[in-house]
């Protein structure tokens, strides 16, 4: 069943199809080329940065404009301005999310939380005052009682985001088991932090093989070959690091201090760089060992192009919004005037700002914290994300492609909660 239109708040009529064609990217003008094997497929990645800046920075300003509320129509138009950019053998997919499923499923986790946060911990608090006379146990138990509600969430929003998901006009999905992956996320976190790392990678494997294995593709199943042996071989720099790191600890307890200093710190920056290449190559490992009844997939993601690309987006966007809050800060001074601000600093201030110049002041705070908000969302957006993104979907091969049609549509899945879990928790769901 198509999905329906329904009617913004702001007075017009949106539904999937007319969102999909207002934010779908402009695509790029290429010279037309006969495929050397249609029986594997590129990716694609069409999507403009001005584009991106000029959605991103609109729908961020209604979202601070409405006090939050527009989030979920911003994160609705910037994933199907992102799923259109991304197009395996030239055909886009399509996200059909609507906010008010996103809207509805917040609520719902708020109400859930709130008689979590109200009625669970008044209990947990009672329980520790009277055995324990103190309320640190309270505390411990709450936080250890949310673990297990932050992987149901991650599941949930996967599953909602694969139901809202098209590629040739068949559904992607994702079978129920939240419970089930939070309680082995549980375990397998437990089993990597007793072991002090070294089984990471059963964690890491065990974990996708559990969500890929209930992944469909209309209704064709996905599969998760290898073993969580082979991502030992990812981890490798972090191993490395972990020698120079112990290497520079005996230097300076033998009073080496300058060379263990400056191991140290090659030995902090060379773990920064493993824990990138572990998740990058632990995914590219992974994806290419993913089958899809006689298809499969093969990804190229060089980790050093993600830290790179990393570092300089963050490094832009610091710097622009570092000009932007100097900027700020000279238009405080010119609207205050000097001998405010020389007031501001002495023992008066206090009766100043019982004046007219606290309104001036919070004003002014309010729109600069706002400003600074919005302007590095964006730029994040723009220098980092959409090149991450560009970056793993120009790596992207789909082999066996003549078996894909074979393939036929799955049933849609209601999912009425959305993302609500995810949303109230802030597990990671921007995208």
């Amino acid at each position: 069943m198509p999905d329906q239109p329904t009617v913004s708040p702001w007075g017009r009529a949106r539904g999937a199809e007319e969102d999909t064609r207002q934010d779908v990217p402009e695509p790029r003008q290429a010279p037309e080329q006969t495929p050397v094997d249609p029986n594997r497929l590129n990716t694609e990645f069409a999507g403009r940065r001005w584009r991106l800046f000029k959605l991103a920075l609109k729908t961020g300003f209604l979202t601070i404009l409405t006090l939050g509320f527009y989030r979920f129509w911003m994160k609705t138009r910037l994933r199907r301005w992102y799923w259109s950019a991304i197009r395996p053998g030239g055909q886009p997919l399509e996200y059909v999310g609507n906010p008010y499923e996103k809207l509805l499923g917040f609520l719902i986790a708020v109400v859930i939380l709130a008689f979590y946060i109200g009625i669970v911990n008044l209990l947990l608090m009672f329980v520790s005052f009277s055995l324990f006379q103190g309320n640190t146990t309270a505390y411990v138990l709450s936080f250890l009682g949310v673990i297990p509600i932050w992987f149901y969430a991650q599941y949930r929003a996967r599953r909602y985001v694969l139901a809202r998901t098209r590629w040739r006009g068949l559904r992607f999905g994702l079978e129920p088991g939240a419970w089930g992956y939070a309680f082995r996320a549980l375990g397998y976190w437990l089993l990597t932090i007793v072991s002090a790392g070294l089984l990471l990678p059963l964690m890491t494997f065990r974990l996708e093989k559990y969500k890929t294995d209930r992944t469909f593709f209309g209704n064709t199943r996905m599969r998760q070959g290898g073993r969580w042996t082979m991502l030992y071989g990812s981890l490798k720099w972090v191993g490395i690091a972990i020698v120079m790191g112990l290497l520079a600890t005996v230097l300076i307890l033998a009073e080496a201090i300058p060379p263990g200093v400056i191991l140290a710190v090659i030995a902090s920056a060379l773990g920064l760089f493993g824990l990138v290449y572990y998740r990058v190559d632990s995914l590219r490992r992974m994806t290419t060992l993913k089958t899809l009844e006689g298809s499969g997939l093969y990804l190229t993601a060089s980790p050093m192009r993600v830290l790179g690309i990393s570092v300089l987006g963050y490094f832009i966007a610091s710097i622009v919004v570092g000009v932007l809050l100097m900027l700020l800060g000279a238009l405080v001074a010119s609207t205050l005037g000097p001998e405010t601000l020389i007031r501001l600093g002495l023992e008066d201030a206090p009766d100043l700002m019982m004046g007219t110049s606290r309104w001036i002041i919070v004003t002014l705070s309010i729109v600069t914290y706002f400003t600074i908000f919005l302007m590095w969302t964006t730029l994040t957006n723009v220098f980092v994300t959409m090149p991450i993104i560009r970056h793993y979907a120009e790596g992207l091969l789909i082999t066996g492609a003549t078996n894909l049609g074979a393939i036929r549509q799955r049933p849609r899945d209601e999912h009425t909660e959305a993302e609500g879990f995810a949303e109230a928790l802030d597990v990671g769901a921007s995208l």
